[in-house]
């Protein structure tokens, strides 16, 4: 096997990217200022943990190509190793502040990381991924075999307040904990950030595209895969060790296969090409999976069709979306694309419109006509028994649809005359 040399040295950061991480640390700090009201404190912890765990899952997923169904088993035995900690600490019979739990459940992800990573990346492509699936079903069914540690269905709860405070803090405001979030989410970013710029992120790139060609100079890509497991499983069990700080009880549900597809979903959603890409998955999928919940009972259905919509219209995941935007934006031909997009967008709320309308009423029939007809809907009450607000709701969908599906070709060939010239350009721009 081929020792992985420091053969090529890492990027400096530039201006540009100095500002974005100054930019980001300052989003984390004034977030809490600016989302005070309600359960706004809770939400920003939720996207603070997710993140982490979603950038975790994409050091094996965007990174390296690896696609794991159980992802969640590194977070969530994390996280009971961060609880059971929490738990002696409290008592006295370990000493271990807070503000380190979430270090407990890094060094338990790392742990299990080493453990299941030396069986799991022996194989590649869709065998590792049912191997990964193997093992998060029988750590889901260690779980309830195993109360003694696991808690049974009732999970392990605590009291992340206990022992006395540093420097004032107790971490029992929301507030602290939201700033021990954020800042384990800072440093865990910049970390997983630096190891794309190392020998092994590079070479798990490498492994990603060609493996092949990896092995031909002489790496050996098992161990690649290996490394960059390990390395995922301590920061997902960071994020399980906040998620049991911040919730005070860890369940079984933390380590079952649903956790691992819902970090798989939000990390496709925000794109797995970029490096940012599960943090803007991490913020749709709280917005729909939690926020989205407390306004309509068709929440799941409405997270399946933009899933749909994602994977049909934008594979690549929001980010992908918006840097091609930038992209045009920057060449400054974003002019010869306004009109036909403007028409599409449009079209496309439409029709978006009239699929809410549907979805509402026939949700209300369906789940909840006990209470009447009367429904509300983008706050207007609307009675579901009547014919004209099905109507409405139908010919805002046939609108919409019919000039968006007729607007797409226009759109799409100015999109890629567009960008033939901005190819172009580039082009003249290098040679020159």
């Amino acid at each position: 096997m081929t020792t992985m040399t420091a053969t090529m040295k890492p990027a400096k950061l530039h201006g540009g990217q100095w500002l974005l991480w100054t930019a980001f640390a300052a989003v984390l700090v004034l977030a809490p200022l600016v989302f005070n009201k309600g359960a706004s404190l809770s939400i920003l912890s939720q996207m603070g943990t997710l993140m982490i765990f979603g950038l975790s899952y994409n050091m094996l997923l965007g990174q390296g190509g690896m696609l794991s169904f159980g992802h969640a088993v590194y977070s969530g035995l994390g996280a009971f190793f961060a609880i059971h900690a929490m738990n002696l600490a409290s008592a006295g019979k370990v000493w271990m502040p807070v503000s380190m739990i979430p270090l407990v459940g890094g060094l338990a992800g790392m742990f299990f990381g080493i453990l299941f990573g030396y069986v799991t990346t022996k194989k590649s492509g869709i065998t590792f991924s049912m191997i990964t699936l193997g093992i998060v079903e029988l750590v889901y069914s260690c779980s309830l075999m195993f109360p003694g540690f696991f808690g049974g269905e009732g999970g392990i709860s605590t009291n992340r307040v206990y022992g006395e405070s540093f420097l004032g803090l107790s971490f029992g405001p929301q507030i602290q904990v939201y700033y021990l979030i954020a800042f384990w989410l800072f440093i865990s970013t910049v970390g997983m950030f630096a190891f794309t710029q190392t020998p092994l992120g590079r070479i798990i790139n490498a492994v990603r595209d060609n493996p092949e060609r990896v092995e031909f100079i002489g790496y050996d890509t098992q161990w690649a895969r290996y490394l960059t497991l390990v390395l995922s499983g301590f920061f997902a069990g960071i994020a399980g060790g906040l998620s049991a700080v911040s919730f005070e009880i860890v369940t079984a549900e933390n380590v079952s296969a649903h956790a691992s597809g819902a970090i798989l979903l939000f990390t496709f959603i925000g794109g797995a090409g970029h490096f940012a890409g599960p943090i803007i998955g991490s913020i749709v999928g709280v917005f729909l999976t939690v926020m989205l919940s407390d306004f309509t009972k068709a929440w799941q259905l409405y997270l399946g069709l933009f899933f749909i919509a994602i994977v049909m219209y934008a594979p690549g995941g929001i980010l992908s979306v918006v840097m091609l935007q930038l992209r045009v934006l920057a060449y400054r031909k974003f002019s010869k694309v306004a009109a036909p997009m403007s028409v599409l967008l449009l079209s496309g709320l439409t029709a978006l419109t009239g699929i809410i309308i549907v979805i509402e009423m026939l949700y209300h029939l369906t789940l909840d006509a006990a209470n009447g007809t009367v429904v509300k809907v983008f706050g207007i009450s609307t009675d579901a028994a009547l014919a004209a607000p099905w109507l409405a709701g139908g010919a805002l969908i046939l609108f919409g649809g019919g000039i968006f599906l007729g607007v797409r070709p226009w759109f799409m060939r100015r999109w890629g005359a567009v960008h033939a010239e901005i190819v172009e350009e580039a082009m003249r721009r290098a040679e020159a």
